[in-house]
């Protein structure tokens, strides 16, 4: 099955690091969220992706296209531009697709544009920007199991302020930004099956959340993957030092 990830997007809220480059290129411990992502799908025994890139999206592919010169040892003869590749690199053994999908257009329209990559008769999807412990074989086998058009991974998101637990005027506990423990919200981590795209309009306007997602569950054909474990996104320069303070803390929760 291949993973298609969403790389497109602006990323505006994260000004400072996506004015040179594409969210999905911002480092977490000195690699790419995106490299993160994979990688954790990776664990799972995906090793096919479909990039769908559109904002900034020559970073990604520059990244992709040097990617084992990136992680070798290397001599370069500068008369002819021969590379020579010294001694033996461990280069994750991932097939890439770099699908532009067009600077403006909307999730829903990148997942349509890059469906002519795509082999298979379902894939997963996800964003660029979130990490996750989320079991990728339970989702799948959740997918299966219901037999429905497609699956969406809900998630409690963090809440953006300190929980304060008070008890006659004292207060009893103090969490910082805990997880929320009612409401689920879209976590992204799907699977779709081929014909929910094949279907759906050219329209680069197309927007997966409101143009795919709600006609799918109005004709109960999107089931839910519960998933209560490490979900975050990376939205904000604040996230971003969160994520990566983990990662140098040797805690990284969505590291298997």
């Amino acid at each position: 099955m291949e993973c298609v990830i969403l790389c497109g997007g602006l990323g505006t809220r994260l000004r400072e690091e996506t004015e040179f480059k594409p969210k999905p290129m911002v480092e977490i411990g000195g690699r790419p969220i995106l490299w993160h992502i994979m990688r954790h799908y990776s664990s799972f025994g995906v090793r096919n992706f479909v990039l769908c890139l559109g904002y900034k999206g020559e970073v990604i592919r520059d990244y992709f296209l040097n990617y084992r010169f990136r992680n070798a040892d290397v001599a370069v003869t500068l008369a002819d531009n021969n590379i020579e590749i010294l001694g033996q690199t461990n280069v994750d053994d991932w097939r890439v697709v770099l699908a532009d999908t067009g600077p403006e257009t909307q999730t829903g329209g990148r997942i349509k544009r890059a469906i002519k990559h795509v082999r298979g008769k379902r894939f997963f999807a996800t964003y660029g920007d979130g990490v996750s412990n989320v079991d990728i074989a339970t989702l799948l086998d959740v997918h299966e199991k219901r037999g429905l058009e497609a699956t969406v991974t809900a998630v409690h998101p963090s809440s953006r302020y300190g929980e304060i637990d008070i008890q006659e005027g004292t207060v009893h506990t103090f969490q910082e930004k805990p997880q929320v423990g009612q409401g689920w919200i879209n976590g992204g981590f799907f699977v779709f099956e081929r014909p929910v795209f094949e279907r759906a309009s050219d329209n680069p306007k197309m927007v997966l959340e409101t143009d795919i997602l709600p006609p799918l569950a109005q004709s109960r054909q999107l089931a839910a993957h519960h998933h209560d474990g490490f979900w975050q996104c990376m939205d904000t320069f604040r996230e971003m030092q969160m994520l990566n303070e983990m990662w140098q803390s040797g805690r990284a929760p969505w590291l298997r």
